[in-house]
């Protein structure tokens, strides 16, 4: 089993799960345990191969969203969570729309921040640069390189050093497992984009995710259940580069009156 970590809470019955992205660990999310352990159980998971879960024996050469997401749900089994609300990043907002087409009655409320929704030519060319890459450059560098395109302003540091010291803890063969899954992202994001969203959703970017901003927007703006927020002057980990309005957000949607955060839809703040 993965590794997990549980933050209890003996006064809410509500669970919160985190799921990091590409490269991060159960520490992606210190600063929003910080806010929200009073409102509700909090679990946090490392995804297989990161922070503190190590090569789950037999593994397959190859990983696929199915291995996952199985990987997700055999902890909430465990802990005998039926369901709960979710906080996503990056890629974490794929693994999500995946577990919730493959058991749907765990999902509450999501928020996912930093999304990857549509597979635009930036997105593509960005793929395609990296599988080149991997083959002649070291995977450490391949890691320094995407925090530094991703996150390449001086506000970005602290979240650019935590992505490259988390990310550094893989193996090349656990990197070379989670590249696998870019055989099925290109298929798995247009079916996403296409279908309408079965689950309500919060959806937090940075005005500087210049990768990835332009994406979550359109998805956004075809989604019935979605909620669109960008916060300026912030990147691509916005939980961390802009997380006292991120969680001030976050709280509102998930525990507060609803109609608050719809007149909050799609706008610029």
């Amino acid at each position: 089993m993965i590794n997990f970590n549980v933050i209890p809470n003996p006064e809410s019955n509500i669970w919160i799960v985190f799921i990091h992205g590409a490269g991060g660990s159960i520490r992606t999310w210190k600063f929003q345990v910080e806010a929200l352990q009073h409102h509700a159980k909090l679990l946090m998971l490392d995804l297989r191969d990161h922070g503190a879960s190590e090569t789950i024996n037999p593994s397959p050469i190859q990983y696929d969203f199915e291995l996952i997401s199985n990987d997700i749900k055999e902890v909430m089994d465990h802990l005998e969570i039926e369901k709960a609300h979710f906080i996503t990043l990056s890629l974490g907002s794929v693994l999500i729309q995946d577990l919730s087409m493959r058991y749907p009655t765990y999902i509450g409320k999501v928020v996912m921040a930093g999304g990857v929704f549509n597979a635009n030519i930036i997105l593509k060319c960005f793929i395609q640069a990296a599988k080149t890459l991997n083959k002649i450059l070291p995977y450490a560098v391949m890691y320094r390189l995407c925090s530094y395109i991703l996150m390449p302003r001086k506000r970005n540091q602290i979240s650019r050093k935590i992505y490259q010291r988390e990310a550094q803890k893989l193996s090349r063969e656990a990197y070379m497992r989670w590249v696998s899954l870019s055989k099925y992202f290109i298929k798995l994001l247009k079916h996403f984009f296409q279908a309408k969203s079965s689950f309500e959703n919060l959806i937090i970017m940075g005005g500087q995710d210049y990768v990835f901003l332009s994406g979550a927007r359109k998805y956004a703006s075809n989604q019935p259940k979605s909620t669109f927020i960008v916060i300026p002057a912030v990147g691509h980990i916005c939980n961390i580069d802009g997380r006292n309005v991120f969680n001030e957000h976050v709280i509102q949607f998930l525990f507060d009156n609803v109609s608050v955060v719809n007149s909050a839809r799609n706008k610029r703040i």
